[in-house]
């Protein structure tokens, strides 16, 4: 009887995002009381991966601000109004990273610069690798997750209203969530 043993995967390489199974997604407090939850339908991005060197590691993430939904079309279009995304003079939401480092086992921890409309501020978010598959189709695939809290406010976006009870209609804490597939590119 031969034993026979899975090929092994390696991470290092260049990818590109694949937008069919990826979520970019959203989080920001309505009225005090609950949170709106959604994603972006639109994006695209790239990685390169160096395990031997993280620091040589790099991403950059582009998403079509107009692909914002939150599953009500009302609210979709005042959050891509001027009172908040401002779509029209802002086509793009970036993430470009400016720095890599393993914070762990399978932990990336990526800083970068996230630029909403034309404001540009550094942030930094821990990303979990959860492997690398070859799909039935050949292709490599790694996987990672990663959240941050972010301002709305440090991007000048500061349209609210106060409610009778206190407190505001949106909260200025916004969460960011990515929940990446990267196929590797030969």
């Amino acid at each position: 009887m031969t034993e026979t043993t899975a090929p092994q995967l390696t991470l290092a390489g260049s990818y590109q995002i694949d937008p069919a199974h990826s979520r970019i997604g959203f989080t920001a407090r309505h009225a005090m009381v609950t949170k709106v939850r959604g994603s972006f339908g639109e994006f695209r991005g790239t990685a390169v991966i160096d395990e031997a060197n993280p620091a040589a590691s790099s991403t950059e993430i582009i998403i079509a601000a107009a692909s914002f939904d939150s599953s009500q079309e009302q609210r979709d279009g005042h959050v891509k109004s001027g009172d908040f995304l401002n779509v029209e003079v802002y086509p793009e939401i970036t993430f470009r990273s400016t720095a890599v480092e393993k914070a762990g086992d399978d932990v990336w921890r990526i800083t970068g610069d996230l630029t909403i409309r034309d404001v540009t501020n550094s942030i930094t978010i821990d990303f979990e690798q959860n492997g690398v598959a070859k799909d039935p189709f050949g292709n490599e695939r790694a996987g990672f997750e990663g959240s941050t809290t972010i301002n709305r406010k440090d991007y000048g976006i500061t349209f609210n209203a106060a409610l009778e009870t206190g407190g505001v209609l949106v909260s200025d804490k916004v969460g960011l969530e990515f929940d990446i597939s990267a196929i590797k590119q030969a």
